[in-house]
Formats: C-alpha cells, sequence, structure tokens
C-alpha cells in the first residue's frame, strides 16, 4: 500500500465532487450558513468508526473539530432527516459501483465463475421508542442488514435493509444478473425456489442440506455401497441400507421436490458427527472435499459483520428517528467498503518469491481501527488537497506516512501460524517460520 494508493482509494469512495452533488441533488445542502455539507459528510462517514459516546454525540464533536461553525445540540440532531438518509444511500451506491468494478482474485477452486458471492444478514437492536417504526421479533425495536461479500475481493458489493421480522429467503433474487457467478449462502435463505432459479441462471450455488428437505438418490458417482442400489431411494434409506457407514465421502445425483429439481449432493464425514451435506450445482471439476473447503469460506462473511460490529459500531444506533437509523447504517457500511478497499489493494500486490508470500495479508478489523486513529488526519488531507495555497509535495508525504502506518499496525500477526480457508485457497503460503539462533553468550 502505498500513498497514492491510500489518497486514490478515499478520494474515489468519498470525493469533495461527489459530496457536494449528493448534498445538492438530495436537498441536504440548503441555504444554512451553520451547515457545511460537505464537511459534514465526510466527518459522518470518516468518524464512524470513533468511539466515545453515543454515534450522533461523537459526528458532532468530529463536525467542530474540523472547524465548522458551532450549533446548538437540537439543531444539529436536526439535520439527521430524510435528505441525510437520501444523501448517504446514494454515496453507499456510488462506493458499490467502486467495489464492482475491482479485479478479483479467484485462483484455483475459486476459478470457474466470474467470483463467488457470500450473504448473510444480521440483526441490529434500536432503542424501544422505535419499535412502532422497526417492531423486532419479540418486544423490542430492531433492523435487518443484508449483505452480500465479494469473495475475489473482501468487499461488500451489495446492501440493504429490511424490518427484523422478516425471513431472510425473499431477500435473496436471482436472476440474470447472477449469471456465471458462484453463490455460498447461509440456511436462512435456502430454498428450492433459489436453487431452481440457480440452475435456470447457470448459478453455482453450495449450501448445506435443509433439514425437512427430502432427497431421493438417482446416481452414485463415489460412495461405498453394501448393496444393490435403486435409483429413487430416498436419502435416509440409501445411508441406512446401502451406503457402508465407514465410507468417508459420498457423491451422487439427487432430485429434490414435487418437480424434481435435479443436483448434486456430497458427504464429508466429520468424526463423531455424522455426515455434513452440501446441495450444489458445481460440476464434478471439484471433488467433495473441495466442495466442503469451498461451502467453509462463507466464514469470511461472519468476520466480515463481526469487524462492522465491534470496529464500525454497526449495531451501536443511538438515533431515534427512522431516517436517521438508516443514515448511520449507511455510513457504517461506506465506511466498511472503505476498509475492504484498502485491504484488497494492499493483498493482491503483496510480492511472492517461489510462491511464498513474503509478508502476512492486511487484517480487516486490524486497518479499520487504524483509520478510526487517523480519521480526522485523513479527513484534514482531503481539505488540503483542495487547497493551492499548500505544498504538494508535503501532502504527497503525509500520504506516504499514512500509508506505511496502515500496513505496519494492518498485518495480520497471527497469519504465519494460521492463515484462514480462504487465504490456503488461494495458495498463499506463508514464509516458514525459523527457529531463533542460540546465543553464545547465553548466561548460566
Amino acid at each position: 500500500m502505498t500513498g497514492p494508493e491510500l489518497r486514490e482509494i478515499i478520494e474515489t469512495i468519498l470525493p469533495d465532487d461527489v459530496l457536494r452533488e449528493v448534498a445538492t441533488s438530495t436537498g441536504f445542502h440548503q441555504r444554512d450558513r451553520k451547515r457545511q455539507a460537505v464537511e459534514f459528510l465526510r466527518t459522518m462517514l470518516i468518524s464512524a468508526t470513533s468511539p466515545g459516546g453515543g454515534r450522533q454525540a461523537d459526528l458532532m464533536r468530529a463536525y467542530f473539530e474540523t472547524g465548522a461553525p458551532r450549533v446548538v445540540r437540537g439543531s444539529f440532531y436536526e439535520w439527521f432527516g430524510p435528505p441525510l438518509e437520501q444523501a448517504m444511500a446514494e454515496l453507499g451506491r456510488r462506493a458499490l459501483t467502486y467495489t464492482r468494478a475491482q479485479p478479483v482474485d479467484t485462483p484455483g477452486i475459486l476459478g470457474g465463475v466470474h467470483d463467488w458471492r457470500i450473504i448473510d444478514s444480521t440483526t441490529i437492536k434500536l432503542p424501544i421508542a422505535l419499535q412502532a417504526a422497526f417492531p423486532g421479533c419479540g418486544d423490542y425495536a430492531a433492523i435487518k442488514v443484508h449483505k452480500t461479500l465479494s469473495v475475489g475481493t473482501g468487499m461488500i458489493v451489495d446492501y440493504h435493509f429490511s424490518p427484523a421480522r422478516e425471513h431472510d429467503s425473499p431477500h435473496l433474487v436471482i436472476d440474470e444478473s447472477w449469471r456465471g457467478f458462484g453463490l455460498l449462502a447461509d440456511l436462512g435463505y435456502a430454498s428450492l425456489a433459489h436453487l431452481r432459479a440457480c440452475t435456470q441462471f447457470g448459478v453455482d450455488v453450495v449450501i448445506r442440506l435443509k433439514d425437512g428437505w427430502k432427497p431421493k438418490v438417482q446416481r452414485v458417482a463415489r460412495a461405498d455401497l453394501t448393496r444393490t442400489f435403486v435409483p429413487g431411494t430416498d436419502l435416509e434409506i440409501f445411508l441406512d441400507d446401502v451406503a457402508l457407514n465407514l465410507g468417508n465421502v459420498i457423491d451422487v445425483d439427487v432430485t429434490i421436490g414435487a418437480e424434481h429439481l435435479p443436483l448434486r449432493l456430497v458427504g464429508i464425514r466429520v468424526p463423531g458427527k455424522g455426515y455434513r451435506f452440501y446441495l450444489t450445482t458445481v460440476g464434478r471439476r471439484l471433488g467433495p472435499h473441495q466442495i466442503a473447503d469451498l461451502y467453509s469460506v462463507r466464514w469470511e462473511i461472519e468476520s466480515s459483520i463481526k469487524v462492522d460490529k465491534s470496529g464500525l459500531r454497526l449495531d451501536d444506533i443511538d438515533a431515534t428517528k427512522p431516517a436517521a437509523v438508516r443514515a448511520l447504517l449507511h455510513a457504517t457500511l461506506i465506511s466498511s467498503v472503505l476498509t475492504g478497499a484498502v485491504v484488497h489493494v494492499h493483498n493482491r500486490v503483496i510480492p511472492t518469491k517461489r510462491g511464498v508470500r513474503q509478508r502476512p495479508p492486511l487484517h480487516h478489523g486490524l486497518v479499520a481501527r487504524m483509520l478510526t486513529s487517523a480519521a480526522y488526519r485523513l479527513a484534514a488531507l482531503c481539505d488540503r488537497a483542495g487547497d493551492p495555497t499548500e505544498n504538494p509535495r508535503a501532502i504527497a508525504a503525509e500520504w506516504e506516512r499514512l500509508a506505511g502506518v496502515v500496513v505496519h499496525t494492518g498485518e495480520d500477526p497471527n497469519w504465519r501460524a494460521k492463515p484462514s480457508i480462504l487465504d490456503q485457497l488461494r495458495g498463499w503460503r506463508p514464509t516458514p517460520a525459523t527457529k531463533r539462533k542460540l546465543s553464545s553468550r547465553m548466561h548460566v
């Protein structure tokens, strides 16, 4: 990560002209001399990670630190209305346009598709005063955030909100835009309609077998059989009477549902737990263990949501107006896009020597914390860049220094000992650890 690369990311996602255009087109910028719209929007986005009290109170302090004219707390909170929500939503759409255009890194078994996408949701509890606008499943207020993560970039490529009471499945729409992509989905999004759509639109999907589904085995590609197999046998009967219990792998063609949807089912035997089954439309270019490893990559979105909550304060919403809630959620997710962009741009160019990576990759959580501590300096640099009286060399040197600090503090300290399953599938092999040589001047 170099200074120009860091600057390009920040200025591409949060440029002055875009902030000004969005503030004007959404009506957030009005004839109010005490409201500096561009400075406020940038502060809101960059300081979404700055803890120190309630989110809105933190934003007010950060905004005043930029030198903006001070206003009373009540007037400041009035700015969190529908125009601000519209402005943040538009900035979110622009940020997602940036992420979707990034080159992907999908070597090995991750290839064969344009990119793999992971979708999952998380529920955010809200102040009880918002229960009428955001009813939860119980006696509380809540909203659900749905995220789609790119495996090839590690960045958010889509997100939206829904009532917490609604089931996840209707919020996944498989259509022509998915053609050529791969999907790793949680059981919350499992449905026969989605599997049918994946078959129709040429989507490679991997999902766990849902309880209650009754697959019928039509053909055996790989299994240890103990007796004659009859096509159309229920999976439970197949396991009890046909397949050898000591077999470690099952790979069969099945049909599911009244319309007999054809799918591939693989099973991996887990010691002490029996078989773990996966339904997939991926052909046999990938073996059962590779399918299981591919599904394990779904954990990346769990880690991403954890970073959003712990580092970017996704579940720390103290607003009492619906528009303000959605505006703050947009701010956090745009901050997540910024973090993901920094990590991806750096990680994909880490030098290798004979297939061994010479430096650890950046860790999303550590980078998020670093950007938090540097939020005000980043905002100041963006402001200085547009000032003709500033020295361009001094500005470039400051960008380079900040980029160096981001890399130094953002490298994963545990990666060499335990690289993630995604890193392993990419072939990111760490430099072997070397034992320290004993000093000849050891004291007895």
